[in-house]
């Protein structure tokens, strides 16, 4: 479970009522905070060995997945040094007030020392700029909803970097051949991510699915029943492929992993395809990576974890329609049914590809709206987190012969500019596609994390990204050579 703590920032100048004060104001802000994920106020600090042993404590507490300070009198910045120094969680700053208007009566000198946090956080500012700390900053009156929602995106972020920093992902084979986007240094990815990313043989995997039992097998072909369609005379090709994924998962949960890839290539001992078997544990909240596509099943895993109930999917751009300016994604099986606009179907279709028997998958049209494609790539010395709008259609035509699920889209800030932008910033052609997560919570989980981030929206220009490009070049030069 993941839970946040509320820090409030004083000091001993203002007497013993001041600090009740504080403390019984602060308890408010955090009661009236609604958030995704619970706040609890933890402690008005007042010198620099409070704040220091509450920050271990922060450290190292599993549930913690990050501070809120906010300085409600003066809290003297220098006290703050050591404890923010060992600061391992992600912190926001909450530059807010008690009260949203200055009240023309009761305003004096005893209520300016009490309510001074335009005094006391612009001090906790400088500390953490002069700390160059990766800190979010709120600013407005607390109880105003669009300052809760930015709380909320960095809560999102915040669980998706607990999430990622003990994330373990299983490689069922290597890469697809000679495919270079997929490739990446495993190494720098637990360094900065926390990944864990190992590989099982296949052989491992058909071992595994050899002892399933038919009884396993009835058990998850009833759940199937209750979420999708299909036919009785595609059992066999459905059992399969239930099969397959019983067995994934028990190698998964053995190894405490919460992504997976594979590849068509490597696929010895196995009649079909993992296609039904991942879509359906993409759905419970597993990440998916094609063709080996290890960092895309990492961030798929990563975003079904800051959104459970969200519509999340690994994808692929496949074709463009330049007359309609849409881009058809989809993947030759595995696009997760969280993004269904209808309920789903499980079909059997051959697959000119792989060499093996038709496999079961489930089919659907994409839902249409607002949302956003992500790719993580190795860029050479860092990773580069790309991150693009789009606008989901429902699609202009059935394509009665494309039995797959997929969905169209629009990438912005317009078809040709995004997608020279995307090529541009050597976007992959594997993302994940998310209806759920804000720009905020891409910029702050860059921040948290430390990698470089490059962002694809309605205000972007190919000839601005470009020279973004080439100062990001110089900056992450420059960071590899200041340790």
């Amino acid at each position: 479970m993941a839970k946040f703590w509320f820090i409030t920032g004083s000091q001993f100048l203002y007497g013993e009522e001041t600090l009740k004060q504080v403390e019984a104001d602060s308890k408010e802000i955090v009661a009236g905070l609604k958030l995704p994920f619970p706040v609890e106020y933890k402690l008005t600090v007042k010198t620099e060995s409070e704040i220091e042993k509450i920050v271990k404590e922060a450290n190292y507490d599993d549930e913690c997945a990050g501070i809120i300070t906010f300085c409600h009198t003066f809290s003297p910045s220098k006290m703050w040094i050591n404890g923010l120094t060992l600061l391992q969680k992600p912190w926001l700053h909450l530059h807010t007030q008690f009260y949203d208007t200055i009240p023309n009566n009761a305003i004096d000198m005893d209520y300016m020392n009490l309510h001074q946090s335009a005094h006391g956080d612009r001090e906790h500012g400088f500390i953490g700029a002069r700390l160059r700390s990766a800190r979010t900053v709120v600013v407005g009156y607390w109880k105003d909803p669009e300052v809760q929602a930015q709380i909320a995106d960095w809560q999102r972020a915040c669980v998706g970097v607990k999430f990622s920093k003990s994330l373990k992902i299983v490689r069922f084979g290597d890469n697809m051949r000679e495919v270079a986007v997929t490739e990446g240094d495993k190494v720098e990815a637990q360094i900065k991510l926390g990944w864990q990313v190992n590989t099982w043989a296949v052989g491992d995997l058909v071992e595994e699915m050899n002892v399933v039992t038919e009884s396993e097998i009835d058990a998850l072909v009833a759940e199937y029943a209750k979420l999708y369609t299909f036919d009785e005379k595609d059992m066999a090709e459905i059992r399969y492929q239930a099969r397959e994924e019983i067995a994934m998962e028990k190698i998964l949960v053995r190894e405490g992993a919460m992504a997976f890839s594979n590849t068509f290539q490597d696929l010895h001992g196995m009649r079909q395809l993992p296609g039904l078997a991942t879509q359906h544990l993409m759905a419970k909240g597993y990440g998916y990576g094609g063709e080996g596509d290890w960092k895309t099943a990492g961030m798929t895993a990563i975003l079904k974890a800051m959104y459970p109930d969200g519509a999340t999917s690994f994808m692929e751009d496949y074709n463009y329609d330049y007359k309609h300016e849409l881009i058809l994604g989809a993947h030759m099986l595995e696009v997760c049914p969280s993004i269904a606009a209808d309920k789903p179907r499980i079909e059997v279709h051959p697959l000119g590809i792989g060499n093996r028997e038709d496999p079961a998958r489930i089919v659907f049209e994409g839902k249409a709206g607002r949302a956003k494609v992500l790719s993580l790539i190795d860029i050479g010395g860092r990773l580069r987190l790309i991150a693009q709008d789009i606008t989901a259609e429902k699609p202009f035509q059935s394509m009665p012969n494309l039995p797959v699920a997929r969905t169209m889209w629009k990438p912005e800030p317009s078809f040709l500019d995004g997608l020279k932008c995307w090529i541009l910033a050597g976007g992959a052609h594997h993302t994940t596609i998310s209806y759920d997560i804000s720009t905020q919570t891409v910029r702050d989980f860059a921040r948290i994390m430390g990698i470089e981030l490059v962002v694809i929206d309605k205000d972007t220009t190919p000839v601005q990204l470009e020279r973004d490009l080439m100062l990001g070049d110089v900056i992450y030069a420059h960071r590899s050579f200041s340790f």
